[in-house]
Protein backbone atom coordinates (compact mmCIF):
# COMPACT_ATOMS: atom_id res chain seq x y z
CA UNK A 1 0.00 0.00 0.00
CA UNK A 2 2.97 2.35 0.72
CA UNK A 3 4.55 1.70 -2.59
CA UNK A 4 1.41 2.37 -4.20
CA UNK A 5 0.80 5.49 -2.62
CA UNK A 6 4.17 6.62 -3.73
CA UNK A 7 3.89 5.60 -7.02
CA UNK A 8 0.56 7.72 -7.24
CA UNK A 9 2.38 11.09 -5.28
CA UNK A 10 5.00 10.30 -8.21
CA UNK A 11 2.90 10.02 -10.67
CA UNK A 12 1.01 13.18 -9.86
CA UNK A 13 4.54 15.18 -9.28
CA UNK A 14 5.77 14.45 -12.98
CA UNK A 15 2.38 15.41 -14.67
CA UNK A 16 2.37 18.54 -12.72
CA UNK A 17 6.17 19.06 -13.73
CA UNK A 18 5.00 17.81 -17.10
CA UNK A 19 1.97 20.32 -17.66
CA UNK A 20 4.18 23.03 -16.16
CA UNK A 21 7.08 22.90 -18.34
CA UNK A 22 4.29 22.68 -21.35
CA UNK A 23 3.02 25.77 -20.18
CA UNK A 24 6.07 27.71 -20.45
CA UNK A 25 7.26 26.61 -23.62
CA UNK A 26 3.73 27.18 -25.32
CA UNK A 27 3.37 30.80 -23.58
CA UNK A 28 4.37 34.06 -25.33
CA UNK A 29 7.74 35.81 -25.06
CA UNK A 30 7.24 39.00 -22.81
CA UNK A 31 6.91 42.07 -24.55
CA UNK A 32 10.15 43.91 -24.34
CA UNK A 33 10.20 47.40 -22.77
CA UNK A 34 12.06 48.36 -25.65
CA UNK A 35 12.77 47.83 -29.07
CA UNK A 36 14.30 49.43 -31.97
CA UNK A 37 14.38 48.21 -35.40
CA UNK A 38 15.31 49.08 -39.10
CA UNK A 39 14.41 48.84 -42.72
CA UNK A 40 16.47 49.21 -45.89
CA UNK A 41 15.24 48.91 -49.64
CA UNK A 42 15.72 49.45 -52.67
CA UNK A 43 12.44 50.84 -55.19
CA UNK A 44 12.14 50.71 -58.99
CA UNK A 45 9.92 53.78 -58.07
CA UNK A 46 8.50 55.37 -55.03
CA UNK A 47 4.62 55.71 -54.80
CA UNK A 48 3.28 58.07 -52.60
CA UNK A 49 -0.49 57.91 -52.44
CA UNK A 50 -0.46 56.48 -56.08
CA UNK A 51 1.51 59.29 -57.55
CA UNK A 52 5.56 58.86 -57.89
CA UNK A 53 7.74 61.15 -56.28
CA UNK A 54 10.77 59.73 -57.95
CA UNK A 55 10.01 60.82 -61.75
CA UNK A 56 9.65 57.10 -62.18
CA UNK A 57 13.12 56.64 -61.53
CA UNK A 58 14.27 54.33 -58.64
CA UNK A 59 14.70 55.24 -54.63
CA UNK A 60 16.36 54.18 -52.08
CA UNK A 61 14.84 54.46 -48.89
CA UNK A 62 15.20 53.52 -45.20
CA UNK A 63 14.49 54.10 -41.63
CA UNK A 64 14.06 53.24 -38.06
CA UNK A 65 11.15 52.49 -35.40
CA UNK A 66 11.49 52.88 -31.92
CA UNK A 67 8.55 51.48 -29.82
CA UNK A 68 7.72 51.47 -25.89
CA UNK A 69 5.99 48.69 -24.40
CA UNK A 70 3.48 50.81 -23.33
CA UNK A 71 2.24 51.20 -26.87
CA UNK A 72 4.13 54.34 -27.65
CA UNK A 73 6.20 54.72 -30.87
CA UNK A 74 8.56 56.84 -32.85
CA UNK A 75 10.41 56.82 -35.73
CA UNK A 76 12.32 58.50 -38.78
CA UNK A 77 12.22 57.35 -42.56
CA UNK A 78 13.88 59.07 -45.95
CA UNK A 79 14.14 58.83 -49.36
CA UNK A 80 14.90 59.87 -52.74
CA UNK A 81 12.82 61.77 -54.72
CA UNK A 82 12.44 63.59 -58.07
CA UNK A 83 14.03 67.42 -58.25
CA UNK A 84 11.43 67.72 -60.71
CA UNK A 85 8.50 67.08 -58.18
CA UNK A 86 10.27 69.15 -54.88
CA UNK A 87 12.61 71.65 -56.95
CA UNK A 88 15.92 73.48 -55.87
CA UNK A 89 16.41 70.83 -52.74
CA UNK A 90 18.54 67.90 -51.75
CA UNK A 91 15.87 65.52 -53.87
CA UNK A 92 15.46 64.11 -50.39
CA UNK A 93 12.33 63.35 -48.41
CA UNK A 94 12.92 62.99 -44.40
CA UNK A 95 9.71 61.79 -42.56
CA UNK A 96 9.52 61.69 -38.64
CA UNK A 97 6.83 59.90 -36.87
CA UNK A 98 5.41 59.28 -33.55
CA UNK A 99 2.47 58.43 -32.01
CA UNK A 100 0.51 55.60 -29.49
CA UNK A 101 -1.19 52.30 -30.39
CA UNK A 102 -3.35 50.73 -27.82
CA UNK A 103 -6.52 47.81 -28.29
CA UNK A 104 -9.23 48.98 -26.09
CA UNK A 105 -10.91 45.26 -26.69
CA UNK A 106 -10.99 42.14 -28.43
CA UNK A 107 -13.28 41.04 -30.80
CA UNK A 108 -14.05 37.02 -31.61
CA UNK A 109 -10.20 36.60 -29.60
CA UNK A 110 -8.80 39.18 -31.84
CA UNK A 111 -7.76 42.73 -30.85
CA UNK A 112 -8.79 45.87 -32.61
CA UNK A 113 -6.10 48.27 -32.28
CA UNK A 114 -6.10 51.93 -32.79
CA UNK A 115 -3.24 53.91 -33.47
CA UNK A 116 -3.13 57.96 -32.86
CA UNK A 117 -0.27 60.07 -34.13
CA UNK A 118 1.16 62.77 -36.28
CA UNK A 119 3.66 62.64 -39.13
CA UNK A 120 5.76 65.61 -40.41
CA UNK A 121 7.21 65.45 -44.28
CA UNK A 122 10.39 67.19 -44.79
CA UNK A 123 12.19 67.84 -48.69
CA UNK A 124 14.94 69.50 -46.77
CA UNK A 125 16.10 73.27 -49.23
CA UNK A 126 13.01 72.28 -51.61
CA UNK A 127 11.31 75.61 -52.64
CA UNK A 128 8.51 75.85 -54.89
CA UNK A 129 8.99 77.27 -58.69
CA UNK A 130 6.74 80.31 -59.56
CA UNK A 131 8.44 79.66 -63.28
CA UNK A 132 10.66 77.19 -64.35
CA UNK A 133 13.99 78.05 -62.86
CA UNK A 134 12.71 81.15 -60.60
CA UNK A 135 12.45 79.62 -57.05
CA UNK A 136 9.97 81.36 -54.00
CA UNK A 137 10.44 80.64 -50.29
CA UNK A 138 7.46 78.80 -50.53
CA UNK A 139 8.24 75.35 -49.19
CA UNK A 140 6.54 71.63 -49.80
CA UNK A 141 7.12 70.47 -45.95
CA UNK A 142 3.63 68.96 -44.77
CA UNK A 143 1.96 67.81 -41.48
CA UNK A 144 -0.27 65.19 -40.99
CA UNK A 145 -2.37 63.91 -38.09
CA UNK A 146 -3.44 60.66 -38.23
CA UNK A 147 -5.68 57.94 -36.94
CA UNK A 148 -5.59 54.19 -37.57
CA UNK A 149 -7.55 51.18 -37.11
CA UNK A 150 -6.15 47.27 -37.59
CA UNK A 151 -8.31 44.13 -36.64
CA UNK A 152 -6.39 40.73 -38.32
CA UNK A 153 -5.73 41.19 -41.68
CA UNK A 154 -7.66 44.40 -41.98
CA UNK A 155 -6.35 48.54 -41.28
CA UNK A 156 -7.90 51.68 -42.44
CA UNK A 157 -5.81 54.96 -41.65
CA UNK A 158 -7.23 58.50 -41.99
CA UNK A 159 -4.73 61.28 -41.92
CA UNK A 160 -5.64 64.94 -42.15
CA UNK A 161 -3.03 67.68 -43.50
CA UNK A 162 -2.92 69.89 -40.00
CA UNK A 163 -0.86 72.32 -42.79
CA UNK A 164 -1.89 73.47 -46.52
CA UNK A 165 -1.52 70.17 -48.33
CA UNK A 166 2.21 70.51 -49.42
CA UNK A 167 2.47 73.82 -49.57
CA UNK A 168 -1.00 74.40 -51.80
CA UNK A 169 -2.86 77.77 -51.07
CA UNK A 170 -4.04 80.81 -52.46
CA UNK A 171 0.14 82.20 -52.87
CA UNK A 172 1.15 79.05 -54.23
CA UNK A 173 -2.00 77.71 -56.52
CA UNK A 174 -0.95 79.59 -59.67
CA UNK A 175 2.70 78.08 -59.77
CA UNK A 176 4.37 75.49 -62.21
CA UNK A 177 1.29 73.05 -63.37
CA UNK A 178 -0.94 74.47 -60.56
CA UNK A 179 -1.46 77.08 -63.09
CA UNK A 180 -4.95 76.97 -64.02
CA UNK A 181 -6.29 75.54 -60.65
CA UNK A 182 -7.20 79.68 -59.32
CA UNK A 183 -6.44 81.10 -55.71
CA UNK A 184 -8.74 79.35 -54.09
CA UNK A 185 -7.76 79.41 -50.17
CA UNK A 186 -5.48 77.41 -48.15
CA UNK A 187 -6.15 73.67 -48.15
CA UNK A 188 -5.33 72.72 -44.67
CA UNK A 189 -7.73 70.07 -43.32
CA UNK A 190 -7.17 68.03 -46.81
CA UNK A 191 -7.69 64.37 -46.21
CA UNK A 192 -6.34 61.05 -47.10
CA UNK A 193 -8.29 57.76 -46.60
CA UNK A 194 -5.64 54.49 -46.26
CA UNK A 195 -7.99 50.65 -46.50
CA UNK A 196 -6.16 47.84 -46.82
CA UNK A 197 -7.21 43.79 -46.42
CA UNK A 198 -3.93 41.22 -46.92
CA UNK A 199 -4.30 37.35 -47.64
CA UNK A 200 -2.34 34.64 -46.78
CA UNK A 201 -1.62 32.23 -49.63
CA UNK A 202 0.53 29.84 -48.01
CA UNK A 203 4.12 29.16 -48.65
CA UNK A 204 5.39 32.71 -47.08
CA UNK A 205 3.50 34.12 -49.97
CA UNK A 206 1.47 37.33 -49.11
CA UNK A 207 -1.12 39.31 -51.34
CA UNK A 208 -1.92 42.61 -50.46
CA UNK A 209 -4.69 45.16 -51.96
CA UNK A 210 -5.49 48.71 -51.24
CA UNK A 211 -7.35 51.54 -51.95
CA UNK A 212 -6.62 55.16 -51.25
CA UNK A 213 -8.98 58.34 -51.24
CA UNK A 214 -7.41 61.62 -51.45
CA UNK A 215 -9.99 64.61 -51.17
CA UNK A 216 -7.99 68.14 -51.60
CA UNK A 217 -9.82 71.10 -49.51
CA UNK A 218 -10.80 73.68 -52.34
CA UNK A 219 -8.81 71.95 -55.09
CA UNK A 220 -11.30 69.30 -56.12
CA UNK A 221 -9.53 69.06 -59.10
CA UNK A 222 -6.51 67.52 -57.51
CA UNK A 223 -8.59 65.08 -55.52
CA UNK A 224 -7.98 61.54 -56.86
CA UNK A 225 -9.10 57.30 -56.04
CA UNK A 226 -5.80 54.91 -55.47
CA UNK A 227 -5.23 51.37 -55.72
CA UNK A 228 -2.23 48.67 -55.51
CA UNK A 229 -2.21 44.83 -55.55
CA UNK A 230 1.20 43.24 -54.52
CA UNK A 231 2.52 39.98 -53.93
CA UNK A 232 5.84 39.81 -51.40
CA UNK A 233 7.85 36.73 -49.89
CA UNK A 234 11.26 36.38 -48.10
CA UNK A 235 13.89 35.09 -50.50
CA UNK A 236 17.28 34.26 -49.17
CA UNK A 237 16.47 36.52 -46.11
CA UNK A 238 15.33 39.65 -48.40
CA UNK A 239 11.75 40.70 -48.96
CA UNK A 240 10.43 40.93 -52.45
CA UNK A 241 7.61 42.97 -53.75
CA UNK A 242 6.41 42.98 -57.20
CA UNK A 243 3.17 45.60 -57.40
CA UNK A 244 0.51 47.09 -59.30
CA UNK A 245 0.15 50.83 -58.76
CA UNK A 246 -2.02 53.25 -60.34
CA UNK A 247 -4.70 55.97 -59.92
CA UNK A 248 -7.31 58.08 -61.53
CA UNK A 249 -5.83 61.36 -60.97
CA UNK A 250 -6.08 63.58 -63.38
CA UNK A 251 -3.10 64.13 -66.22
CA UNK A 252 -3.05 67.74 -66.50
CA UNK A 253 -2.18 68.47 -63.01
CA UNK A 254 0.12 65.05 -62.45
CA UNK A 255 2.06 65.31 -64.99
CA UNK A 256 5.54 66.11 -64.10
CA UNK A 257 8.13 67.82 -66.75
CA UNK A 258 12.31 68.13 -66.13
CA UNK A 259 14.25 71.36 -65.25
CA UNK A 260 13.28 72.43 -68.32
CA UNK A 261 9.75 71.88 -68.19
CA UNK A 262 10.10 69.44 -70.70
CA UNK A 263 9.64 65.45 -71.15
CA UNK A 264 6.72 65.72 -69.32
CA UNK A 265 5.80 62.69 -67.19
CA UNK A 266 2.30 61.17 -66.01
CA UNK A 267 3.07 60.69 -62.61
CA UNK A 268 -0.18 59.49 -61.67
CA UNK A 269 -0.87 56.35 -64.13
CA UNK A 270 -0.29 53.07 -63.63
CA UNK A 271 2.53 51.42 -63.73
CA UNK A 272 4.68 47.76 -61.81
CA UNK A 273 7.02 48.58 -58.90
CA UNK A 274 9.82 46.27 -58.09
CA UNK A 275 11.20 46.40 -54.45
CA UNK A 276 13.65 44.38 -52.29
CA UNK A 277 14.14 45.26 -48.67
CA UNK A 278 15.47 44.02 -45.81
CA UNK A 279 13.88 44.57 -42.03
CA UNK A 280 16.53 44.23 -39.55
Amino acid sequence: MKNKTVSLIALATLTLLSATASAQATAPAPTPEHTLTGNLSLNSDYRFRGISQSWKLPAVQGGFDYAHRSGAYAGVWASNVSGNSYNNGAGLETDVYGGFKFSPLSVSGQDLTLDLGALVYFYPGARLNSAPGVATDKKYDNVDLYLGLSYGAFSAKLSVAATDYFGLNSDTAGYAYFSSLGANGGSKGSAYLDLNYNFDLGQGITLATHIGVLKVRNYGDLSYTDAKVSIAKEILGLNWTAAVVGSNAKKDFYQVGNAAAQDAKRVGDTGLVLSVGKTF
